[in-house]
């Protein structure tokens, strides 16, 4: 317990190492998204996605859940890799620990991105969605963990799902890479 607390208080007293990442999409979309992200609302949650990102955890990585006028989903490191089990995508999570959510007041707007996790609201983990449109019921109930800067043509791009669960059959998009910016 003394452990994870001091932890937590080196976390809160340093500054991020990061503000923002650069995705590179290949697929139907092709090109780059750029993200900026919520250091101060989501403290826990970006330390986690920057870190997966700089162990290059997230490059090859499919969207694996798209749904028009909703959202596109990934980074799901485990199941989620180009190659790999499709149908498992989006089941999986990174080694790491889940985290406690960080709700705040941000509105999911177009082109927020939000944690992915189940049911139980500390369950996020590797898994991350950016927004193609407003979805005020997500408000205070996903953490927010950035917003995209440019590429938001990139986003629309991404090959849609099918069906009410947005499941991407076939040859999915993914990010090739995703680095961490300044």
């Amino acid at each position: 317990m003394l452990h994870k607390l001091l932890v937590m208080a080196a976390l809160m007293a340093s500054p991020a190492a990061a503000t923002g990442l650069k995705i590179e999409v290949e697929g139907e979309a092709n090109g780059v998204i750029e993200i900026d992200l919520a250091e101060d609302v989501a403290p826990g949650h970006v330390e986690q996605i920057t870190a997966l990102a700089e162990e290059g955890a997230y490059d090859g990585v499919v969207f694996h859940r798209v749904i028009e006028g909703f959202m596109a989903q990934t980074g799901d490191v485990q199941f989620g890799k180009m190659g790999g089990d499709m149908r498992r995508a989006g089941t999986g999570k990174s080694e790491r620990p889940n985290l406690s959510a960080e709700f705040s007041d941000v509105s999911f707007e177009r082109g927020v991105v939000g944690m992915a996790r189940s049911a139980d609201p500390d369950s996020a983990n590797s898994q991350f969605f950016i927004m193609f449109a407003p979805a005020p019921h997500l408000d205070g109930q996903y953490t927010v963990v950035g917003r995209v800067t440019s590429g938001m043509d990139v986003v629309d791009a991404i090959k849609r799902g099918d069906g009410r669960s947005g499941a991407v059959t076939g040859q999915p998009d993914m990010m090739k890479s995703v680095t961490v910016t300044d």
